[in-house]
């Protein structure tokens, strides 16, 4: 096993260069580290880096989101994203982004805060194309919808299932079809 490991981050190399040359360093070891303990050491956060990019194809989209340019593209070739986990180029996601198997989740909203926690089957997505501004630290849970020119506040929790399309307070529980605050 170990000396598999080691090739399989040899193979992953490109992606290291990618990070060391990113813009976005800090943003992408917070998704990294969203749902682990943070490594202080540098050989570490490579090694972690390399291990999450070679098993996880969702963190891997993330991560190619993440790093734009000719290099990214052409990495994607040969180590694809997941085919059915898409971001919008125009979204703007803070970091620590938990990715909890985001199987057919569409994110195209006009902006994102820190620490948001998404599920499968959600669809944030534009309505008369105006999109949906989402605050810190907000969870996502299975098949919600969130469409239009709307604000989810920090701290909201949108249950699963939900169709959102007002504006959510800080803090809020919401839940149904249409999304009402429950808590």
């Amino acid at each position: 096993m170990p000396i598999l490991y080691f090739i399989g981050q040899l193979l992953f190399l490109p992606h290291v260069l990618l990070f060391l040359f990113s813009k976005n360093k800090a943003v992408i070891i917070q998704d990294l580290y969203a749902r682990k303990a943070f490594a202080n050491n540098g050989m570490k956060l490579i090694s972690d880096l390399t291990f999450e990019l070679l098993i996880n194809r969702y963190f891997r989209t993330l991560f190619y989101f993440r790093t734009h340019g000719f290099l990214s593209k052409i990495v994607r070739i040969f180590y694809p994203k997941h085919p059915s986990f898409t971001i919008d180029v125009h979204t703007k996601i803070g970091g620590g982004v938990q990715l909890a198997h985001p199987y057919a989740t569409i994110i195209n909203a006009e902006q994102i805060g820190e620490n948001l926690y998404i599920n499968q089957l959600v669809t944030i997505g534009d309505k008369d194309g105006k999109r949906p501004r989402i605050g810190n630290n907000v969870q996502i849970h299975t098949n919600a919808i969130i469409i239009g020119a709307i604000t989810i506040g920090d701290n909201a929790i949108i249950g699963a299932g939900a169709v959102v399309v007002k504006d959510v307070p800080d803090n809020a529980i919401v839940a149904g079809n249409p999304a009402k605050i429950i808590n």
